[in-house]
């Protein structure tokens, strides 16, 4: 409302503008949820499981760098055919790995030729007289073992060591199936690997509304017509993962309805969003954390022909990710731009939650109560100490009603 001055002029009261950047606090981030290093909450949750290193064919007698919850390592072959992963600094003097030889019985340091197996014994020491004290030295090492075409690490206490998990929709196959892993991170919609916290992507997969948004306007229609439909979501929480149910009515009349789910510790059972058949979830994905800053995906899935995982790629503008300009990245954005343009690290105070948003509640209460087991001396949910344990049942898939 207006005023007059003791002068009598009209005074216009000034108009403060609310609500800009200026005075924002800083962010902060959920680091016991997103950091993986050696000591830190989830990092020690992460320890507690198998995670995929490789496809079979990256063992090789060639030693490989690999980088592993934020640890530097090398992954190699020996010439017997045992695959073995260990510390990348020579237990001698430090020289490293990458550059030693593979042999029979393991790998030589380039340095003074120690050879060490794929369980870090040292079984030579040339230099030495007698042979030298091979008792006593010890390259560290890390338990692997292969599976479904892909290669497996446990990195945690020893002691506490799970069976490596077997599961269902792997292991049951229509006529004409067959096993095809796939390391081009399927489902990150960029580059093998994708520069930010792995978190960001796994908390994607609870989130069905940006199907409806990001991948059916902005991005182009990606998917079938049918996923452009908003859904009716509901969230559950399972014993090792939070289902994400979804309901779509076709024009037909019929519904479709669709089940994905995110698993302990870091798996995207997510049904193909093309829809070439119905049923059973037909492939199976795994977040590794390379980092704190960086996370690559690991697929392996039923296919009735070569090759055929790869062709579920995401294509924006009609073509491959490396494909596109910037001016395409820009005008076409998918996964890879939404997630990575959060920050190496999101930052989680500056989120307005709303009630699309209930299935990343729920996973970020999961995750913390296996942080809460953990801290009590518990194992966490979905893993097992007995070989006889049956394989893992997922309920995913996409069905129509």
């Amino acid at each position: 409302m207006d005023t007059i001055s003791s002068q009598g002029h009209r005074v216009i009261p000034i108009q403060v503008d609310t609500g800009t950047a200026y005075g924002k606090p800083e962010p902060t981030s959920h680091l016991e949820l997103a950091q993986v290093g050696k000591g830190t909450p989830m990092g020690e949750l992460m320890r507690r499981y198998w995670h995929p290193i490789g496809l079979l064919s990256d063992a090789s007698d060639t030693p490989k760098k690999i980088r592993v919850l934020g640890e530097d390592l090398i992954l190699f072959r020996d010439k017997s055919g045992s695959p073995g992963v260990v510390y990348p600094h020579c237990a001698h003097r430090g020289a490293s790995l990458f550059y030693g030889k593979v042999e029979e019985k393991g790998i030589r340091c380039c340095y003074h030729g120690w050879l060490f197996d794929v369980k870090g014994h040292c079984l030579e020491q040339p230099c030495e007289p007698n042979g030298g004290n091979l008792h006593e030295a010890r390259q560290p090492w890390y338990p692997v073992q292969e599976l479904y075409g892909l290669i497996w690490i446990y990195m945690g206490p020893p002691e506490k060591k799970p069976v490596l998990p077997r599961y269902e929709c792997l292991e049951t196959f229509e006529e004409g199936e067959f096993l095809e892993a796939n390391d081009d991170s399927i489902g990150g919609g960029g580059p093998q690997i994708i520069p930010c916290n792995w978190l960001q992507h796994y908390e994607n997969l609870v989130d069905p509304f940006h199907v409806v948004i990001l991948h059916s306007s902005f991005s182009g229609t990606q998917f079938v017509e049918q996923m452009a439909l908003m859904p009716k979501v509901t969230w559950d929480t399972q014993d090792h993962s939070v289902r994400t149910i979804s309901l779509r009515e076709l024009p037909d009349g019929k519904t479709l309805r669709r089940i994905s789910e995110a698993g302990l510790p870091t798996l995207r059972v997510i049904p193909s969003p093309r829809i070439g058949r119905y049923g059973m979830v037909e492939s199976l994905g795994w977040v590794l954390p390379i980092d704190d800053h960086s996370f690559r995906i690991y697929v392996v899935g039923r296919v009735k022909e070569q090759g055929e995982l790869v062709k579920m790629r995401s294509r924006l503008n009609g073509k491959l990710w490396e494909h596109l300009t910037d001016e395409e990245h820009q005008k076409f954005p998918g996964d890879y731009e939404a997630m990575v343009s959060q920050g190496p690290i999101a930052k989680h105070s500056e989120e307005y939650l709303a009630s699309s948003d209930g299935g990343i509640v729920k996973l970020r209460r999961l995750l913390k109560k296996q942080l809460k087991a953990l801290e009590e001396g518990k194992d966490p949910a979905g893993v097992s100490f007995d070989p006889a344990v049956p394989p893992v049942k997922f309920t995913a898939g996409n069905f129509l009603i």
